[in-house]
């Protein structure tokens, strides 16, 4: 299967992944045959790409890190924690989260097992599920990406479970910010903008009150949008002034935000949005961070189609362990001419073979 933009979906073309809703009910199965009314739905659900079966990508699996139900089970839990803290001011909030801690220290260590029982490049398909609210599933996945940075930084298992805690609940203080800025489905206002940074405080207000975790839990939610450089907020601090581990949630927030799909903003695919991070190296984001980012992440997920500077087009067939900037790709096209047997291309094999272009709008003809 492939990835494939929805500005390009065509009638006739088969569904290669099941896509699935908060609930863990599928919305829009495998196999299923696109026709222009199935078209006209994922564009309502706001779905920018969607993986397709054919003849190219035959055969190539896309599976992600965290299995499916324990991705189902983890926001179920972030929702439900986060659903009994709307409306509560700091100090009650605290209260609820103090009770829930446990249950989100076994979250973590579960997180944590998929994590270190997997040697290969993290993968996240968030395109394959949708969440009625973005925090959620973003608390999720920034979690992930905390973990698998954190790890390849090579900190201790309690270190370890203290990040995995600290991102769940780095978001935790939007729960008291007002309905109407939190899920507006449009840009703030100057005023808006303003009332939604308040949450890094709120959310260390509530966790610095906890006695069932470290205080250093707080200071992720108070400084993840901390800046080396000191451009951030709340308190505009800089490089030595934040902690180690809101400097690892602060490129995992970005990385998830801009590689998600949001109502006012199209969502890059991974290596855009790694981009993204590295142009921030050393000012914005700590540079052993991201480092340990761009080793950790998949640049280019399976079944993407990738256009190399030798003038070949290959759809990535699976990582490399020593190198996830260069995957392995499965050549179909020379020189605009579409090959009568593919064969595989390992890029770490070939480096002065540049990828040009990640290609989600290409059509094969005989389609």
């Amino acid at each position: 299967m492939r990835l494939i933009s929805i500005n390009v979906l065509k009638t006739g073309m088969v569904i290669g992944r099941t896509i699935w809703n908060e609930a863990g009910l599928p919305l829009i199965q495998k196999d299923v045959v696109v026709t222009d009314n199935l078209i006209g739905r994922l564009k309502q659900l706001g779905i920018q790409y969607v993986y397709i079966e054919d003849k190219i990508s035959k055969g190539i699996e896309i599976e992600e890190t965290v299995p499916l139900a324990t991705r189902k089970k983890a926001v179920k839990q972030i929702t439900d924690t986060f659903h009994q803290i709307k409306g509560l001011d700091s100090k009650s909030a605290s209260l609820v989260i103090d009770k829930q801690t446990k249950e989100i220290g076994n979250l973590v260590e579960d997180l944590l097992s998929s994590i270190l029982n997997n040697d290969e490049v993290l993968m996240i398909l968030s395109d394959t599920l949708l969440y009625d609210e973005y925090i959620y599933q973003h608390s999720f996945q920034v979690t992930l990406y905390s973990l698998a940075i954190a790890k390849e930084m090579g900190y201790s298992q309690s270190d370890l479970k203290t990040i995995g805690i600290g991102a769940i609940l780095h978001d935790v203080g939007k729960m008291l910010t007002p309905a109407d800025v939190l899920f507006k489905p449009g840009r703030l206002t100057d005023e808006e903008f303003e009332l939604m940074k308040q949450h890094a405080r709120s959310g260390f207000d509530i966790l610095r009150n906890l006695h069932t975790v470290s205080l250093l839990v707080a200071h992720c939610a108070f400084q993840h949008h901390e800046r080396m450089d000191g451009s951030g907020y709340p308190r505009a601090l800089v490089d030595y002034e934040i902690h180690p581990f809101a400097k690892i949630i602060a490129v995992a927030d970005v990385f998830d935000a801009v590689t998600s799909n949001r109502v006012y903003r199209k969502k890059m695919v991974p290596s855009q949005g790694i981009a993204v991070i590295e142009a921030g190296r050393g000012t914005m984001f700590d540079a052993r961070v991201v480092d340990a980012l761009k080793k950790t992440v998949v640049h280019y997920p399976n079944g993407t189609i990738l256009e190399l500077s030798d003038g070949r087009r290959g759809v990535v067939a699976k990582q490399n362990v020593l190198d996830s900037a260069l995957p392995c790709l499965r050549i179909f096209e020379e020189n605009n001419q579409l090959l009568n047997s593919t064969y595989l291309l390992n890029l770490i094999e070939e480096p002065h073979i540049k990828i040009e272009n990640v290609d989600t709008e290409y059509i094969l003809e005989v389609e």
